[in-house]
């Protein structure tokens, strides 16, 4: 009798996934930080994607992003992708604590892949960024801060990978990432895109002017661009932000080249924030495509 009523709960759970499925939206996006490194009330970067509503790809993890994941009542149980477009603290700061959030969440053994940027050896005046697979090692190597987690309460393997410049597509079974360096300044930058059954979500990330003949290649005929909008157009933000993000004029003409279907700014500074009307303006100058700023919690579908 027991063995029957395990087999009819087995039969349930399946058709309950079968059903869920098949009602879920291939692609969606959760918005857990649409800010940026000021502490304003706003979570840092970081996004969830969802395959066929299961959470699978978290896309940074800036401050405020644990939190945010709590309060969306996410399930962890299978984000074991992680997508990192620079170290900057405000990307990557909650990586150990949400990696421990997913290690508690489960009592089987669990296998994350990173993917993040190749490291910068800090010479010629710019600034020393260690290698993706080097940071992991700082945090969670077996001399690293939080060497502890690997064992702590599910066995863990942690495959980091160095993202290069050169575009690149890699496969996941039902979805594929494809990749490409974008720019950030000195901070070595990777722009991602999520494909999965017909559908897209593009992540900018931090992208200066350098860096927009590789996001449009890479964003072309995209349901959805995810643009870290910081500045106004010149001269209205200090100079040198424009040496690290793209002022929304120039967004708007990259979103129209590249057939954007829809436009998400995110990273959003008080300056954008304040004057959204002038920015999305500006961007309408060229872009005839819906414009959405972002706001934590939001759920976007392509």
């Amino acid at each position: 009798m027991v063995a029957l009523v395990r087999l009819f709960g087995w039969i349930v759970g399946c058709f309950c996934t079968y059903v869920h499925a098949q009602s879920a939206d291939p692609l969606e996006l959760i918005v857990l930080g649409s800010g940026g490194p000021g502490a304003l009330g706003r979570a840092s970067s970081s996004y969830v994607v969802l395959i066929d509503g299961t959470p699978r790809i978290l896309v940074d993890a800036g401050s405020g992003a644990f939190v945010r994941i709590g309060e969306a009542k996410i399930a962890l149980d299978s984000l074991d992708l992680v997508l990192l477009t620079h170290l900057h603290i405000d990307h990557a700061s909650e990586l150990p604590g949400l990696m421990k959030a997913r290690a508690v969440s489960s009592s089987g053994p669990i296998a994350f892949k990173i993917f993040g940027p190749a490291g910068s050896p800090g010479i010629g005046g710019g600034a020393y960024f260690p290698s993706t697979s080097r940071f992991v090692s700082l945090l969670f190597g077996p001399r690293g801060a939080f060497a502890y987690l690997r064992d702590f309460a599910a066995p863990i393997t942690i495959e980091p990978h160095d993202v290069r410049a050169q575009p690149s597509v890699l496969s996941f079974g039902n979805f594929t990432v494809s990749t490409v360096g974008g720019h950030h300044g000195d901070a070595p930058a990777v722009i991602y895109r999520v494909d999965h059954a017909g559908k897209s979500i593009t992540f900018s990330g931090d992208i200066d002017a350098e860096g927009i003949p590789a996001l449009r290649r890479i964003a072309a005929q995209t349901d959805l661009l995810v643009f870290h909008a910081v500045v106004l157009d010149p001269p209205d933000s200090p100079a040198v932000l424009y040496t690290l993000h793209t002022p929304p004029r120039a967004i708007g003409e990259l979103a129209r080249d590249a057939h954007v279907r829809r436009l998400l700014l995110s990273h959003l500074s008080p300056a954008t924030d304040s004057g959204r009307d002038a920015v999305v303006a500006s961007i309408g100058r060229s872009y005839a495509g819906p414009v959405t700023l972002a706001q934590d919690a939001m759920h976007v579908r392509p």
